[in-house]
């Protein structure tokens, strides 16, 4: 079988090393019969390259090639990767992406598109780069009723909440420290706003409950508003802030899907996913919680799992695998804010008279300390209660300046 890789960045000129490397225990371990590297599509030129003689700036030239069986896209974004993925499929030619955002917003229709002409559209890469987690849910998860799927989805924001949690470096800070690294670009708005969490979690839900759930369906919150004293407080109580991703399956059968930053407790598998890790969990209703944990992204761990893709679509050449999720009715997504939970609360303004408000308003409540606390300063963990209904009432006690509202995880 041959294949072809279209983008030539850091994804795509690590599926060539890891193809060209492993080359040989590929194909004696899964008993290929060959599997060779033909075609390499990129606009710029790289005369240099090892594989110089492989490049072409054409399309069309791996779309037309009969020989070709696989073709990696690595292009990212939605356009031109949706067109050009859309033509290969519509030749029989499987298609394996690392490209989050376009099976996020595309993956309905490129699913189907396979499908109607017995071809794969495979995407191990697209979620937690080299953490299985596809795989897993498609086949091993099998006998379960998902229930839910909870993840530190974003390794940039991971890393920098470790930053504040373990060294008290201010957001900025981190953040800093993280572009330096190269953990993050230079315009990291994707990453601290939660949008590239949000893709994934897309994903993720499309695969645990069958239905297209669309990025625009996702309540997402990054975070740009979380500070120290933030981090302080949740520690006195037990536990750390995380950005998660997660979709929850309701009684009704709807889901609430929601990206945003979450207090979760020391004793959570989640709350020791530290640096750039991540980590996903998946509750099913016979297994339980699993929890799957690895680098969520980095040239070889990526490539790693797009390489498995192209191998699994060799084995079922002419066949379709991956069966495609159904369409998506607008109201299968269910408003977050009605969805019962514990809060973490950090307020202004607080005196003895809006406390007795509060507390009469919402119930019983657990203070929380900090050191160096500001003498306004108040800070409190609900009962369980509906999002909508702790801001009506919050909004409602005149004075107190709410300044971070974050749901505590049971998991």
């Amino acid at each position: 079988m041959k294949v072809a890789v279209i983008g030539y960045g850091t994804v795509g000129s690590g599926v060539v090393e890891v193809l060209m490397k492993n080359h040989d225990t590929i194909v004696c371990r899964n008993s290929l019969e060959e599997l060779e590297l033909k075609t390499i599509l990129d606009i710029r030129d790289f005369p240099s390259d090892p594989n110089a003689d492989k490049f072409t700036k054409d399309f069309n030239d791996i779309l037309n090639d009969s020989e070709i069986g696989v073709v990696v896209e690595t292009m990212g974004g939605v356009h031109p990767a949706y067109e050009f993925t859309s033509q290969l499929l519509s030749k029989g030619k499987s298609v394996v992406t690392s490209n989050k955002e376009l099976v996020a917003q595309k993956g309905y229709e490129l699913l189907l598109l396979a499908k109607e002409n017995n071809a794969n559209y495979m995407f191990e890469a697209s979620v937690g780069g080299g953490i299985p987690i596809i795989r897993p849910i498609n086949n091993c998860l099998s006998a379960n009723e998902i229930i839910e799927i909870a993840g530190i989805l974003n390794g940039t924001t991971n890393y920098i909440l470790t930053r504040m949690i373990e060294s008290g470096a201010s957001l900025d800070e981190a953040l800093n420290e993280a572009q330096k690294k190269g953990y993050a670009e230079k315009d990291p708005t994707a990453d601290i706003e939660g949008i590239d969490a949000g893709r994934k979690i897309c994903i993720l839900a499309d695969l645990a409950f069958g239905k297209h759930i669309y990025p625009d369906q996702v309540y997402t919150c990054g975070i740009r508003d979380i500070t120290l004293e933030d981090v302080e407080f949740v520690k006195s109580f037990g536990g750390v802030i995380k950005l998660i991703g997660s979709a929850k399956k309701l009684n009704d059968g709807r889901i609430c899907v929601q990206v945003r930053p979450s207090v979760i407790l020391d004793k959570s598998q989640l709350a020791t996913t530290s640096g750039v890790f991540n980590a996903i969990l998946v509750r099913g209703n016979a297994l339980g919680d699993a929890v799957f944990y690895g680098r969520g992204a980095g040239k070889l761990p990526t490539a790693s799992a797009v390489v498995a893709d192209v191998i699994d679509c060799v084995r079922n050449y002419g066949r379709t695998k991956m069966i495609p999720w159904a369409k998506n009715e607008r109201d299968f997504v269910a408003d977050n804010f009605l969805l019962p939970s514990r809060f973490y609360v950090r307020a202004y303004n607080v005196n003895d008279g809006s406390l007795a408000e509060l507390e009469r308003a919402i119930g019983g409540i657990k203070v929380l300390e900090r050191n160096n606390q500001r003498s306004d300063e108040f800070a409190f963990v609900t009962g369980e209660i509906c999002e909508r209904d702790l801001r009506q009432k919050l909004g409602n006690i005149e004075s107190v300046e709410i300044k971070s509202l974050i749901p505590v995880t049971d998991y």
